[in-house]
């Protein structure tokens, strides 16, 4: 009989609702009625779906979105394994290591890409700074290229992949790199074959989240990427701008489209949805 109390108690479900009720109808209503205008506008056809495989547009902005989201992935793995892994290894810069990581976090997304815009444009510190050292005749072009966009994206998300892995590797029973050390491995044996294997949970999961992020990025690409190299969201506001709703219904609908896609496949994944609930705790 307690059980069956147990199971039908209410509270849970009073105590979430203010919040179901806000995100639906200031989220969910929204984004629906936006999707409905692929489909309906002017009439009821899947006509601008069956377009895009032909159109070269898109073709070219899509590929350009899953290309950047993709080396800005591998650039935050690269660069955040080393910080998530000093992180836990060094109790006492763990608090200096933090805030290093989070301070930034903490800025908004447009002060920062304006950083970005004043650290890599013709006169900005990195050119003033290798031509007053002798090593350039001429400022490089930096900003408004892909590499510029990749960089600024990069050292926005990199939070978002440092702070997943750091709690993998915290799980770490800390007497197994002992063990394997007294069997005679090497520092760097007992990383390849202990610490990275255990810590590939924190990896994925990282690594699904600033993909996804990267993937609907919008403020640092219009700011300091190129005109020509336009991602999918770019793409997206310019038909709002010119008033083409069908179209940046269809191109919302399939970014997405494209994002819960990638999570679902992700989340089958072995140890991705353990790595979630061990970020949730």
């Amino acid at each position: 009989m307690r059980a069956v109390q147990k199971t039908m108690n209410p509270m849970p479900l009073l105590l979430t609702a203010p919040l179901v009720l806000f995100m639906l109808a200031f989220y969910a209503v929204p984004v629906v009625s936006m999707l409905m205008r692929s489909v309906s506008d002017p009439t009821w056809t899947v006509a601008n779906y069956a377009a895009l495989p032909d159109d070269p547009v898109f073709l070219k902005v899509f590929w350009n979105t899953l290309v950047t989201s993709l080396i800005v992935t591998v650039g935050t793995l690269l660069m955040g394994y080393p910080v998530a892994l000093a992180l836990v290894r060094a109790p006492k810069w763990a608090p200096v290591i933090l805030i290093l990581i989070l301070l930034p976090f903490w800025t908004s997304v447009l002060v920062r890409s304006y950083a970005w815009m004043v650290l890599l444009g013709r006169h900005g510190l990195i050119n003033e700074s290798l031509l007053a050292a002798g090593l350039l005749d001429r400022p490089l072009r930096i900003l408004n290229t892909p590499l510029a966009t990749q960089i600024a994206m990069t050292h926005i998300l990199l939070p978002y992949m440092i702070l997943p892995i750091a709690n993998a590797l915290r799980q770490i029973d800390p007497s197994l790199a002992r063990a394997a050390s007294g069997l005679g491995a090497s520092p760097f044996a007992t990383f390849r074959q202990v610490t990275l294997p255990l810590s590939m949970p924190g990896v994925a999961a990282g690594m699904l989240l600033v993909f996804v992020l990267a993937l609907g990025f919008y403020i640092t690409p219009a700011m300091v990427g190129g005109p020509r190299e336009i991602t999918l969201s770019m793409l997206i506001s310019q038909q709002v701008d010119q008033l083409n709703w069908a179209y940046a219904a269809t191109l919302s609908a399939v970014l997405l489209a494209t994002a819960l896609g990638l999570i679902a496949v992700c989340y089958r994944l072995p140890g991705i949805r353990s790595a979630f609930r061990m970020n949730a705790r």
